[in-house]
């Protein structure tokens, strides 16, 4: 691309030679090179850039959190662009909430078929047909396997049931220099199928190759099956996905969800709502730390949402004072609070339900939103009870100036925002009453002692005592 321009250009991977390597190394230490293209080799310790300007991640998924971390500690003010057909949760997550900007590139090429895709049991006859089929019309045809160990089966299945066609097996353990002729093999069409492992999952692209078998999808992720799809279907013919599961086991709940968001999927550019159902598959991740996906069980999905949203405004805002802005109470129950996607099934229906209960401040208006559930999906399930029932709590939270609850078997504690109550009085008066069940700790907690068993003795429990600290803090009596 860059033939005639005065820019030096370099590759580094474990494919470049020992000696080519310490050069290209060399050369970016004392500024040589313009540009520098490689894998996860650039983030070694003995990497030294003379001045890093601009930083291009391509296939951001391929990459984990603590990678990441080390592209950013090379130098702070490095511009970053990332490219990810199938951004993880966590960046999906930082993108949504504005921590970085995102922009879709949604309209696919000219002339540009989707790829068929099938979920089926194993069938010898069936894939048999498929990897012909791709034969006769002059194609080729990809077979992924999840293991290295997988591959002999695979190799004796086709030299057994497909005889007609001539094959190649690669993987990642192979020499670079044998990986590399067989690739260029397999590109210049002197083999029918490659038999391969995740490999061939990103960066590969034959236009010849228009047929993807893929054995024990259910052992995929749901980024990782787009991505090997992604594979075929790169030129004007229509091309075929056969992600085959075990014929006689019975797949895991989540491994069905992901097969069966991938196959209902199957327009071009879905990338992004495709990486929306694996976020509500996986959950959000940790923005603070390094899990990539999973659910906030501390504060719940709602809180998270709405504290993050608070800190990212602070923080454009010119890292306003938090006490002088909005704040949120910390309330843990030990007990499920959310709206199950078997209640609400559309994702974008359900986001925009979490948004809009963060902002609920009276009761009235709790009240209402419970009755538009009840005439939109039906009867209410447990867990939205209990989360219609955490927002009621929060707003008494906020009236009483509390600022963190932590409710379980034997009580409560709670924690009051700057150890600061607006009735002093009232609060002596409170624990007076409780005879012996609330008492003041050292830390300016309060402890109050209950039996509630099951998480619905606890939220009723807690709602009870937040209903009198609220009353309290109006300046009433709170009996």
């Amino acid at each position: 691309r860059f033939a005639g321009w005065p820019l030096k250009v370099a590759q580094l991977s474990r494919m470049v030679s020992a000696k080519e390597a310490e050069e290209t190394r060399a050369a970016m230490a004392s500024g040589d090179l313009d540009i520098v293209v490689g894998t996860h080799a650039l983030l070694a310790k003995s990497i030294k850039f003379k001045d890093l300007g601009l930083l291009i991640v391509d296939e951001e998924q391929r990459f984990g959190v603590a990678h990441k971390e080390r592209l950013k500690q090379l130098k702070a003010d490095v511009h970053v662009l990332t490219l990810t057909a199938t951004p993880i949760p966590r960046t999906l997550q930082l993108a949504l909430t504005g921590v970085r900007e995102l922009s879709i590139i949604a309209t696919p090429p000219v002339d540009r078929l989707a790829v068929r895709t099938f979920v089926t049991p194993f069938d010898p006859v069936v894939i048999r047909e498929a990897l012909l089929r791709e034969r006769y019309r002059g194609g080729q045809s990809f077979y992924v396997c999840p293991r290295i160990s997988d591959l002999a089966e695979a190799e004796e299945f086709l030299r057994e049931y497909v005889p007609e066609i001539r094959s190649v097996t690669a993987h990642g353990q192979m020499p670079p220099g044998q990986l590399d002729d067989i690739m260029n093999a397999f590109y210049d069409g002197k083999y029918d199928v490659l038999l391969s492992t995740t490999i061939v999952e990103s960066g590969l692209d034959i236009p010849t190759a228009n047929t993807m078998i893929v054995h024990r999808a259910d052992m995929f992720g749901l980024a990782q099956l787009y991505q090997l799809r992604g594979r075929v279907g790169r030129s004007k013919s229509r091309a075929f996905a056969y992600l085959t599961v075990p014929p006689n086991r019975t797949l895991t709940p989540n491994a069905e969800k992901r097969l069966k968001v991938l196959q209902s999927l199957d327009s071009l550019g879905a990338g992004f709502n495709l990486a929306s159902h694996d976020m509500d598959i996986r959950g959000a991740g940790n923005l603070l730390g390094d899990e990539q996906s999973g659910h906030i069980r501390e504060v719940g999905y709602e809180l998270y949402q709405h504290m993050l949203e608070e800190a990212v405004a602070q923080a454009r805002a010119g890292g306003l004072d938090k006490e002088e802005g909005e704040w949120s109470p910390q309330i843990n129950v030990g007990t499920a609070v959310l709206i199950p996607d078997t209640y609400v099934a559309d994702l974008d229906v359900r986001m925009s339900l979490y948004r809009r209960l963060a902002s609920l401040e009276e009761h009235a208006e709790i009240e209402s939103f419970a009755a538009e559930l009840i005439d939109r999906f039906g009867p209410l399930p447990g867990e939205v009870k209990h989360l219609l029932e955490i927002v009621e709590i929060k707003r008494l939270c906020r009236a009483a100036n509390v600022e963190k609850i932590d409710a379980g078997p034997k009580g409560c504690t709670i924690g009051f925002r700057n150890n600061e109550f607006g009735n002093p009085a009232g609060l002596v008066q409170f624990i007076n009453r409780a005879r012996g069940e609330a008492k003041l700790r050292p830390d300016h907690k309060i402890v109050v002692k209950h039996n509630w068993p099951d998480a619905e003795d606890r939220l009723k429990g807690t709602r009870r005592v937040m209903d009198e600290l609220a009353e309290l803090a109006r300046g009433g009596s709170g009996a």
